[in-house]
């Protein structure tokens, strides 16, 4: 009976138990083994019953094995659909196209998805993009189209008269990244895509075929694009969104620079840049292009990318200064250049690389500086209002990631002494006053002229005569100042400018006081023998002036492939 009563126990458990089959099996058979040691050798209806059931167990489970290795082999082949299905009748609207390589012009034409807009309903378009993100459910699927900073959304709803299932299957299973052009009618959706740049458009696919298909991403461009606003927001309902480290974007710099926001940033550098060049064009300035390997520094001191030249010991230009002058010297009167600058600095810092895009200009003046400082303050202001309304939209698309206030422009000048002035008012008493001014002293001082004067943007002028370069000249009423100046946006430097020595004699003992060889500057110092105007000039840091007019935390966000004191690649 008590035998009885633990089988019937078991049978019990069993039943209640189906769901988790191993457990009772284990101590079935255990049971069963002691009551076989202890009543009789001879197997029992029971005991047969419970391993027929593990017998069964066992086929059933490697059944589901033998389902799941086919399932996942579909799952292998579905992932890599590149051709249409050959029974289906619409399967020139889909599949993977040829390899392009220049075989013929078809006249076609493609439309930005930029330019898309409720003005072109019902119209056909032919779009090229990449699949941003892709979602398949049944017989649809729905693509966020993106080129560049724009985005719209192409829906696919399988009808068996315009799309297909193989087409919607196909549509589906596209990598994300992948490059595709979509034929589509353009509609007006009941309520915006939020989501996309091109809300009040949606795209009903006619055709989409993958022009070239993506491999496994290191990272999701979706996650890449996501502000410290939205998951800061996140964490604080409790969920944890995925964002992409400084190290793994710039590692992978050529899928980083594909986020609608790196994209506009990239736009911003380059209308930067073309400000410059058109608005010193217009006040008669010619471009030059000076050489970047030169026999000694062009800024003095040690910090150079020193090299071989074909058995002579040469460096890498720190800057074009040299050539500037010398251009002036060759009555060029007004020059500028927009080329690469390099030094070798180990500056670990959030606003320094080793090499940068440097902007730069020299004038001859008549009378004072401060005719350059009219030239920079110009400038400046077409540089600040061509972005704010030009590139409004730009600006607005990066604000989505990293947001910012614009910064005033309110044209001011004040005399180094009078920087000191203020930061001793305002909690630094102990400031040298003949000293270079730290970045948190330039911070500072940009708060405090910030809340008195309304402005971000200002120039420091009269700087210390030992803080400066070799070639600035000295000031006429006080040894201890020079003819020299720094412009500032939100507290930090981007421009370093100063009238120079266009005196050999003078020029030649500066250069002694500096310690520069003065057998690896002969050609420039001779440059001013001949008779040389007074001139004054400037270098502008490309990469520096984009990152705090969009008030970026980090210069490599605005260097399109960084070079610090570790990367060198990619």
């Amino acid at each position: 009976s008590t035998r009885n009563a633990l089988l019937q126990a078991l049978f019990e458990l069993e039943a209640r138990t189906r769901a988790f089959r191993v457990l009772p099996q284990l101590l079935g058979r255990a049971i069963t083994s002691r009551f076989r040691m202890s009543l009789s050798e001879e197997p029992s209806v029971s005991s047969l019953t419970l391993e027929g059931d593990a017998k069964g167990d066992a086929k059933k489970k490697k059944k589901e094995q033998e389902k799941a290795e086919k399932a996942a082999q579909r799952g292998v082949k579905a992932a890599i659909m590149t051709a249409p299905e050959a029974d289906d009748p619409l399967a020139d609207k889909y599949g993977d196209a040829p390899l392009v390589q220049s075989q013929a012009q078809s006249g076609r034409v493609w439309t930005d998805v930029s330019a898309l807009s409720a003005s072109l309903k019902d119209q056909e378009v032919l779009l090229r993009g990449r699949v941003h993100t892709v979602r398949g459910k049944g017989k649809s699927a729905f693509i966020v189209l993106r080129q560049r900073t724009a985005t719209a959304q192409v829906v696919l709803f399988a009808n068996d008269t315009t799309v297909s299932k193989g087409m919607v299957k196909y549509a589906s299973q596209i990598s994300r990244e992948s490059i595709v052009d979509v034929v589509g009618l353009v509609t007006v959706p009941d309520k915006p895509i939020e989501s996309c740049s091109q809300s009040d458009v949606e795209i009903q696919c006619r055709g989409i075929k993958v022009i070239s298909r993506a491999a496994a991403l290191p990272f999701e461009v979706t996650d890449a694009a996501r502000g410290e606003a939205e998951v800061k927001a996140a964490a604080e309902k409790g969920e944890l969104l995925v964002t992409v480290g400084q190290d793994n974007r710039l590692n992978n710099r050529f899928l980083d620079l594909r986020t609608p926001a790196n994209q506009a940033i990239f736009r911003v550098q380059s209308a930067v840049g073309q400000i410059f060049r058109t608005y010193l064009l217009a006040k008669d300035f010619i471009e030059i292009h000076s050489p970047k390997l030169i026999a000694g520094a062009s800024e003095g001191g040690a910090a150079v990318f020193k090299l071989d030249y074909m058995g002579q010991p040469a460096c890498l230009a720190q800057s074009p200064q040299l050539y500037k002058q010398m251009a002036i010297a060759a009555d060029c009167e007004r020059v500028f250049e927009i080329g690469p600058v390099f030094r070798a600095e180990q500056s670990w810092t959030h606003r320094h690389l080793c090499e940068f895009m440097g902007l730069d200009f020299e004038m001859a003046i008549h009378e004072h500086y401060y005719e350059v400082l009219d030239v920079i303050e110009g400038l400046f202001q077409s540089i600040f209002d061509g972005l704010a309304t030009t590139y409004a939209k730009e600006l607005a698309v990066i604000q989505t990631q990293y947001p910012f206030d614009m910064p005033v422009f309110k044209p001011l000048r004040l005399t180094f002494a009078e920087g000191i002035a203020l930061l001793k008012d305002n909690g630094y008493p102990d400031v040298d006053p003949l000293g270079d001014l730290s970045t948190e002293l330039e911070r500072a001082l940009g708060k405090v002229v910030k809340a008195r004067y309304g402005t971000d943007f200002y120039i420091l002028h009269r700087y210390p005569l030992a803080i400066r370069p070799f070639y600035t000249m000295p000031c006429p009423d006080d040894a201890a100042y020079s003819n020299s100046y720094d412009v500032f946006i939100r507290g930090e430097e981007i421009i370093s400018g100063a009238q120079r020595i266009h005196d050999p004699e003078l020029l030649t003992e500066r250069a002694k006081v500096w310690g520069v060889p003065l057998e690896t500057i002969a050609s420039y110092i001779d440059s001013f023998r001949l008779g040389a105007a007074p001139h004054g000039g400037a270098g502008v840091g490309l990469e520096r002036v984009v990152m705090l007019y969009l008030g970026l935390d980090n210069i490599r966000k605005t260097s399109m492939f960084p070079r610090d004191p570790k990367r060198l690649a990619p």
